[in-house]
């Protein structure tokens, strides 16, 4: 399987697949493909992790999209910013935002990711549901906005806004965090908390969070009397 990363700031993701070769989406994933591909609507695991996606953004089923003949199979980002390929070793598992997953090949495995402290669920950003997603295979991800890549060492700390978080490894630990001082809070125009991610691993931070954009343009939007 070949593929390629086009597009700059609206991204998709290019696949030339042989006879046989096989991606899984979110339903309704695929942007357009060229050639004999048949397409199949699959539980990906039964009801408990149909659920699981459902409550971490995704769809309640996944498409499952195999080539016939030689073809080509085209997904798109659904918002400005960047697709970032991950290849999963088996066992190895990644934490990602919601509907941060866009496809992968066969064997990548999708549940859902509980926060285990009531604080990061409430102040994080990001929710109480995140998405775990598991290895063996390619696995690719939507980010919004620029995305930066981090490697953490045992104990080192990244400290970023409510929402950056892209995704982390799962050796990683997340928590958060009350900013210090009242002047601060009060006029340091960063909010009350900071999420925090301690390694060890592999940190992805997004520049343009979709509910900071949201943030960003609501003064503009007209107001129905």
């Amino acid at each position: 399987m070949k593929y390629s990363i086009e597009g700059e700031n609206l991204p998709v993701v290019r696949f030339e697949l042989d006879e046989g070769e096989s991606l899984i989406s979110q339903a309704g994933g695929r942007a357009w493909m060229k050639g004999n591909v048949k397409t199949d609507t699959v539980s990906g695991g039964g009801v408990g992790k149909m659920l699981g996606r459902m409550f971490s953004g995704e769809s309640l089923f996944l498409s499952s999209y195999t080539a016939q003949s030689p073809a080509e199979i085209v997904f798109a980002s659904d918002f400005p910013g960047s697709i970032y390929a991950i290849d999963l070793a088996e066992g190895q598992s990644i934490i990602a935002q919601k509907k941060a997953f866009l496809c992968a090949s066969p064997g990548v495995d999708l549940s859902i990711y509980f926060r285990k402290k009531l604080g990061t669920g409430l102040f994080g950003g990001e929710g109480f549901i995140m998405q775990k997603i598991t290895g063996p295979g390619l696995v690719f991800l939507e980010i919004d906005g620029h995305c930066q890549e981090y490697i953490l060492n045992v104990g080192e700390r990244l400290v970023m806004d409510t929402g950056s978080l892209a995704m982390m490894e799962a050796t990683c630990q997340m928590t958060i965090e009350q900013v210090e001082g009242m002047k601060n809070i009060l006029f340091g125009g960063e909010g009350l908390f900071n999420t925090v991610v301690e390694g060890p691993g592999k940190v992805l931070v997004q520049s343009m969070p979709i509910q900071k954009l949201a943030r960003n343009i609501a003064p503009y939007l007209p107001i129905k009397g």
